[in-house]
Parts: C-alpha cells; structure tokens; sequence
C-alpha cells in the first residue's frame, strides 16, 4: 500500500490495487473563516495550501470515504471537483443523504462488512471529544481496510483514544495505523482528537504497529504541532514506531 498525507485529514490511499480518497478538504488557503471559539481567530483556514492542484490529487480516484461531515474534512471545494458518479463512501444515513443533496449518485453507507473491489472495508467507531463537546462535535466514524494481499490498515478518524479504539486494534490487529493527532480544541471542552498522549496509548495498544500522525496545523483551532509531536515521540522511544508526515509526502508498506 501507499499512504500520503495531503493535508489535514486528506489522505490518497492506494489499497489493494485501488486508489482511495479520505476524507477531502480542498480549497485554497484560507477560504474560509477561522472555527469560531478557537484559537488563531486572525487566520482563515485552511491555513495551508494544497501540496499540489487538485486535479493532481482526485486522479484516477477509485472511491472517496468521507468519515463525516465537518468542513475539514468534505468542504465545497470537494464538492466541485469531483466527478458527481464517482463511488462515496460515508458513515450513516443521514450523511449519504446530504451527499447525494450535493449531487452524487453513487453514494453508500459503511458497515462493518462493506467489500469494494475485494476490499473490505470495516466502519469502526469514534468519538470526536470528551464529555459535552461530544454533543456539539457529533457523530464520527473510522475504517479498517483488509485484503489478503496487503497489511491491514486502520484509520482512526476523528477520535480521541478510548475503549472502542483500543478494541479495533485488538480485534483486527492493524499493522498500520493512522491517528489524527492534532490535539485540536475549541477555548471551552477539551481535545476532540488525539493528542501527544492519545498517540502514547496507541502506540502501547501496538508497539508493533507503524502509526502515522496526521490532521495536523492545517487548521486553526489545532492545539499540537509536528515538532512537539516528534520532540514526544523521542522522549518516549517511539521514533521507529510513530511516522510524523509533511503535507505532500508518502510512505510504501
């Protein structure tokens, strides 16, 4: 497989001999406003470009997951680029709807058994938060990729480290992982994604395991840098373990 982190939460996952966008948020720097009651109200997101043109990106996609529904992670941008018949994947109902209100026609909803190509694509639980954020943050999913022919892979999303998540790892024992690790937060309710110590836990649940770090300083309110990240993962012995990806790059497993 290749993973490449584009920004944020993008990702272009080739998997099994198939192309896979996750999680698409791509407009120009600094579209739209900054997430009210936040930090960095003075900077408008995305805070960072695209690491190349969009169409670069949305070639030769076979599928596009969209975790859930949040501008950072299926914004308008998304929406205008991508060819209308193209397969989407999404977490429940409700947000296959909107999608398709968007114009998309080949729209399903994940379970924990969904194949595509061969594929299996598993919808794993999150939560995005801790206590009564959970409320506002709402409804969030990840996915665990399995073929015969490759390791498997487990993208989190946008969650923080808890029961489910560990129960994902010991269940399907992913040989690589994704975390979103930004330690994003508005000024009131806590982390709605992992942070330093998230990643510790997921590390610890899978010492074995490689771990990519990513949704990282692309939009205001994140509250964890890569640098502190990789200073962390030093301190802690994680550094053969524990990947930190510039926007652009990739990586072969």
């Amino acid at each position: 497989m290749n993973i490449q982190q584009i920004r944020n939460a993008t990702l272009v996952v080739e998997y099994a001999g198939k192309r896979f966008l996750v999680d698409p948020m791509l407009a120009e720097k600094g579209t739209y406003p900054p997430f009210p009651n936040s930090p960095r109200q003075d900077q408008k997101n995305p805070l960072v470009g695209l690491p190349s043109s969009i169409d670069n990106i949305i070639q030769n996609i076979d599928a596009v997951i969209v975790t859930h529904l949040h501008l950072d992670h299926w914004d308008d941008a998304a929406k205008e680029a991508l060819p209308k018949e193209i397969k989407l994947f999404a977490q429940n109902e409700d947000d296959a709807t909107e999608i398709r209100n968007a114009g998309f026609q080949n729209v399903e909803v994940l379970t924990e058994d969904t194949v595509f190509e061969g594929i299996q694509l598993m919808k794993t639980k999150g939560e995005h938060g801790r206590g009564e954020i959970l409320k506002l943050a709402g409804l969030v999913c990840g996915v665990v990729f399995k073929h015969p022919d490759e390791k498997t892979l487990y993208i989190a999303g946008d969650t923080i480290w808890y029961d489910a998540v560990h129960e994902v790892i010991n269940t399907s024992k992913p040989e690589i992982i994704v975390v979103n690790a930004g330690d994003n937060q508005f000024n009131e309710g806590g982390s709605l994604v992992m942070g330093k110590e998230d990643v510790f836990e997921v590390y610890n649940a899978a010492p074995n395991s490689k771990i990519i770090a990513v949704h990282m300083e692309a939009v205001n309110h994140w509250g964890l840098s890569r640098e502190e990240l990789k200073s962390f993962i030093n301190e802690k012995g994680m550094t053969s373990s524990v990947l930190v990806p510039d926007d652009g790059e990739f990586y072969e497993f």
